[in-house]
């Protein structure tokens, strides 16, 4: 089996780039799908949100009211960090089981982990065996949070200066897919990256 860890900024294209090593062959495990299974209905994750923040954090039908707790931790350092404190390790956890599945499927699976935050978090220090940095210039991916995402051109650039740079996400790359250029540009790098993995078995 391959781990893959795959990440970029903010609209640098990396569910693209996912998508299109899914459609490949890959098994594509997302980072943010993770975070919400964290703490859906039911799940022990939920269970420590409601106990850290109140019920008022839960909507009458049982699932997380995502938009109060976002009020309670914006700009509150605190908040955030007990919330990433409980999220953070079930994500981990839920990641690892993800993984094993995949290998007891397929030995030789290719298994790509879409995460943001790769090069922020502890997320680096899994065992990957290549890291995948998904990159474009700020200027393209502002663009894009306007045009696709429907954003203000503030509020875009405020996203992409709280997270880390670029500099920081090439430090820990083994590969960098250049995604400022057309669709086809992009997806015929994940080919490429694609034909390298199989060929390394």
């Amino acid at each position: 089996m391959q781990l893959i860890g795959l990440t970029g900024g903010i609209a640098a294209g990396k569910s693209t780039i996912g998508a299109r090593l899914a459609q490949l062959g890959a098994v594509r495990i997302d980072a943010d799908a993770l975070a919400r299974e964290a703490v859906a209905a039911g799940s022990p994750g939920l269970v420590r949100v409601i106990e850290r923040f109140g019920t008022e954090m839960v909507r009458a039908d049982g699932s997380l009211d995502r938009a109060a707790l976002g009020a309670v931790v914006f700009g509150d350092a605190a908040a955030l960090g007990d919330l990433n404190s409980i999220v953070h390790p079930e994500v981990r956890r839920l990641f690892r089981e993800r993984v094993e599945q995949a290998r007891a499927e397929n030995p030789a699976a290719i298994v790509v982990y879409e995460v943001p935050l790769l090069a922020e978090t502890d997320a680096r220090d899994e065992p990957w065996d290549l890291i995948v940095v998904a990159e474009a210039d700020a200027e393209t991916r502002v663009e894009r949070m306007v045009g696709l995402r429907g954003m203000s051109e503030e509020a875009a650039r405020q996203r992409i200066a709280n997270q880390g740079d670029d500099a920081q996400r090439r430090e820990i790359a083994d590969v960098v897919i250049d995604t400022s250029g057309t669709l086809e540009q992009s997806l015929a790098q994940a080919d490429r990256l694609w034909h390298d993995l199989v060929s390394r078995g």
